[in-house]
This record gives C-alpha cells, structure tokens and sequence, in this order.
C-alpha cells in the first residue's frame, strides 16, 4: 500500500496538459466587441462622437420646447 507522503501525492487535475490558455475564444461575442469599440483611441472617438450626439439632440429638443412655449398667441 502507498503511503500518503507529500513525494506520492498526484495532481491530476492541474495537468498541464488541461488548462486552456485560449482566453480570445473563451469570451463572447458581446466582450469582443466591446473591447474592440469602446477600448483604446477607437472607444475615446466613439465616446467623443457620442457627446456631440448627447449634446445636439439636446439643443435640438431645446430649442422646439422654447419655441412652442414662447410662441405669441394669434
């Protein structure tokens, strides 16, 4: 019988041989394309572009609400 000495014991489980190192194919189809849109000088453009956006339809909005309300009445 095997004694249970720290030279016998076996790690099975942590073979090298089982860990996958493929951390691209691991991700989803979500995380890929957040990484590549929204992370790095293509995320600060698309963040800057999406301010302006923000910031124009805002006006936009703005400026038909004060038109309505301060229009003279006929």
């Amino acid at each position: 019988m095997e004694s249970n000495t720290a030279g016998s014991v076996q790690y099975d489980r942590w073979n090298e041989d089982n860990i996958n190192m493929n951390v691209e194919a691991s991700q989803s189809a979500v995380r890929r394309i957040y990484n590549r849109v929204c992370v790095g000088s293509t995320g600060l453009a698309m963040k800057a572009a999406g301010t302006i956006v923000a910031l124009v339809s805002i006006f936009i909005v703005g400026y038909v609400t004060g038109y309505y309300v301060h229009r003279c009445a006929e």
